[in-house]
């Protein structure tokens, strides 16, 4: 298999075969995060192709670091291009309701196939999806996440805490209906 620094360097060369194998390598990895951030499958896809379209068109700025690093750039640009689809096509609200329901024990995640688990957190009002995607899937702090977002960070922190609460109800009632709790 050809290494992220071939495939690299193929692309910047003009390969259209590599662009293709660039694409059909990471397209999934990039198809799971966009529909994280986004709820409607069609929507995601066209933030897919929105996210590729920067790819191709910015390649050559892209600073390779290593194994994992092209994958990593690919996936914030899917990342940010959810968030600016978010921002122009709906207004992003962040609610404050906390399920009740919750103990503070949190769920085995492990026990939830990622394809659930992409569309439990699909099912999360879109402030508390945003914030946790950020918080926990490209590791920003609550800090930069406000800053991205234009929120102050204590809202990005209580985005977080409720969207967990919310996301472990949702997964003890799955696995409640798989009879495994």
């Amino acid at each position: 298999m050809e290494t992220e620094q071939q495939l690299l360097e193929a692309v910047r060369s003009g390969n259209r075969q590599a662009m293709r194998r660039l694409y059909d390598r990471y397209a999934g990895c990039a198809m799971g995060t966009a529909m994280r951030f986004i709820a409607g499958e069609d929507d995601a896809h066209d933030v897919l192709q929105d996210s590729f379209i920067k790819v191709f068109t910015s390649i050559d700025r892209f600073d390779f670091r290593g194994e994992g690093s092209l994958k990593s750039w690919l996936t914030r640009i899917v990342a940010n291009k959810a968030i600016d689809f978010l921002k122009s096509k709906q207004r992003i609200t962040f609610v404050s309701d906390v399920p009740t329901d919750t103990e503070d024990e949190e769920p085995d995640i492990e026990l939830v196939p990622s394809e659930v688990l992409t569309r439990l957190i699909a099912q999360l009002p879109a402030g508390y999806r945003i914030v946790l995607n950020l918080y926990v899937f490209n590791q920003l702090s609550h800090k930069e996440i406000a800053s991205q977002l234009g929120i102050r960070e204590d809202t990005s922190a209580s985005q977080y805490y409720r969207a967990k609460k919310k996301l472990a109800s949702l997964i003890k009632n799955y696995l409640r209906q798989q009879g495994q709790l």
